[in-house]
């Protein structure tokens, strides 16, 4: 992917791995354009930056979907790359009868949301130099957390949506993925502080390094996101589910 001049489309990007992301893409030269249901947030992102821009969506609606593409192409008619930062995590419990509505709007924004905003700019972008999709997935899309199985399923599945992405757009436009670990963020309760979650800063200057590697990966693979994703193919999967789970509880529980 290249590294700066691109016009760079950040789902999200009023918070978060998304904000961190639109801040270090826009430090190398590029124009950045974050997205999101509020705009107070995304111009508080956007502050003090020239060539930063807010627009917002409704990532949950497919007419809104539609319609912000349309906007954002006639506004950035230069848009090159998107990245599918947007997401929501929501904890659900399997063993007993439940309202559905979280797991229901986490499938909406998770894995609706970028597959319609693909579609709405695909002709756009095929038709861009240096043309690029990425997805943000999860470590959790390879060993799920279990108290979160809607989030780690919508993951898993734009996974799979994306490879299958990168396999039908070879040579027109490049196809990235963003699996991160744990993140400090705002992404659950609590968790901008959470131990043995990483720092989000560390995070993305983790991630801005193999961006900027030649050629770009095609998985974004931080280090200690490695420990989920490989886990199946180094045969330790089932000791990893148990592993994450563990870790996972004691640290919820050590916020207290």
């Amino acid at each position: 992917m290249k590294r700066s001049g691109n016009t760079i489309l950040i789902t999200g990007g009023g918070s978060g791995i998304g904000e961190a992301l639109a801040h270090r893409f826009h430090d190398q030269g590029n124009t950045v354009v974050v997205a999101g249901r509020r705009m107070e947030a995304l111009e508080q992102a956007c502050a003090g930056r020239a060539n930063m821009h807010a627009l917002t969506l409704d990532i949950d609606s497919a007419d809104g979907v539609k319609d912000f593409a349309a906007r954002a192409i006639e506004a950035h008619p230069t848009l090159n790359v998107v990245i599918h930062s947007a997401g929501i995590m929501r904890f659900e419990a399997l063993d007993q009868s439940r309202d559905l509505a979280d797991a229901e709007a986490t499938i909406a924004t998770n894995l609706l949301g970028p597959i319609r905003l693909t579609d709405a700019l695909i002709d756009h972008l095929v038709a861009q130099s240096d043309a690029a999709i990425v997805t943000v997935t999860s470590g959790l899309a390879f060993v799920p957390l279990l108290t979160t199985p809607t989030y780690n399923a919508t993951k898993a599945a734009i996974h799979s949506y994306t490879v299958s992405l990168r396999e039908v757009l070879k040579g027109r436009i490049e196809v990235i993925e963003l699996a991160p670990p744990a993140v400090q963020t705002g992404l659950t309760p609590g968790q901008e502080n959470r131990p043995g979650y990483q720092p989000l800063d560390e995070f993305a200057d983790e991630v801005m390094a193999l961006f900027n590697q030649e050629p770009t990966p095609s998985e974004i693979l931080v280090e200690r996101v490695k420990f989920l994703r490989n886990a199946e193919g180094e045969g330790r999967f089932d000791a990893t589910v148990k592993q994450l789970n563990d870790f996972a509880t004691a640290a919820r529980e050590g916020q207290g």
